[in-house]
């Protein structure tokens, strides 16, 4: 049976971030048995470890929410890579390891804090159409920043980003869910990440997607990098700033973006709240 793990990420709190299950070694089983394991820890996103295809990566992995599977995603990209250092099972190679997912190859960085940063694959942007704005303001029943276009961020996971007036107002927020999985399915997208500022380092920022049966992400990774690309997008470069998510769904998630013009770099910690052994028989 396969080593598991449930690791929190984003935190060095247990129970304090955004959690993710771990399988180690997932060689033996099927795409329709992923899913169904997936739909069944009803965590945001499960990972499969799997034999890289390319000598140029350490492992590769399977990401799956409870409805569907991901090329990419944050939170289970630093999750995975901690659960895989910690067991031994990878080593960095001069503070660097490299995952290969459906996104492609992903480099991370391991910090001797033993923080995990990764660096965003390349995002393509796409300004929403006004019709599009007006249905999302009414959707998350709140007014949004149109001096800074709402656009389709698309990292690997597609999420809509919006600009709101400050941090206070994206904490006031009661999305009217079945109209966002309307507007979401609409543009194909993964979901909607909203953020506001508490200082000029400091953003707060909240992610739905219950499209694909996530109501609201505690601490997403490939959301915040969306809101990094997003605001390079508006010409901000050589900038490094504290992102915290998850105050609604009592969590207390702390990210680290990182803005240049060669690339954009989420980082966090992790911790494992559970090990044990999968049982995957019929």
């Amino acid at each position: 049976m396969p080593a598991f793990k449930q690791v929190d990420v984003f935190t060095s709190k247990r129970f304090k971030g955004n959690p993710l299950a771990v399988i180690m070694d997932a060689s033996g089983l099927s795409s329709d048995q992923m899913q169904n394991i997936a739909n069944w820890t009803n965590l945001s996103e499960t990972t499969f470890v799997l034999p890289p295809t390319t000598d140029r990566a350490d492992y590769r992995v399977r990401i799956f929410t409870p409805q569907s599977e991901l090329p990419f995603a944050g939170h289970p990209t630093i999750g995975t890579a901690h659960a895989l250092l910690e067991s031994g099972l990878i080593s960095a190679k001069d503070g660097s390891i490299v995952q290969e997912c459906g996104a492609g190859l992903v480099n991370l960085t391991i910090a001797n804090s033993g923080s995990i940063s990764f660096e965003l694959p390349r995002p393509t942007i796409t300004p929403l159409e006004e019709k599009d704005i007006d249905s999302l303001e009414g959707a998350l029943g709140c007014k949004i920043d149109r001096n800074l276009r709402p656009s389709l961020v698309d990292v690997g996971a597609r999420w809509i980003i919006a600009h709101i007036v400050d941090a206070e107002a994206v904490l006031s927020i009661e999305p009217k869910l079945p109209e966002l999985v309307k507007h979401n399915k609409q543009l194909k997208a993964t979901g909607v990440t909203v953020y506001g500022e508490w200082s000029k380092d400091h953003i707060e920022v909240r992610s739905f997607a219950p499209a694909c049966g996530v109501d609201e992400d505690p601490v997403c990774g490939s959301g915040n990098g969306a809101v990094a690309a997003f605001i390079k997008s508006h010409g901000v470069l050589d900038r490094a700033f504290e992102s915290s998510q998850g105050k609604m769904v009592r969590r207390e998630g702390e990210l680290k973006l990182t803005i240049s013009e060669e690339k954009i770099l989420v980082g966090g910690n992790a911790i494992t709240c559970i090990e044990g052994t999968l049982n995957a028989g019929q």
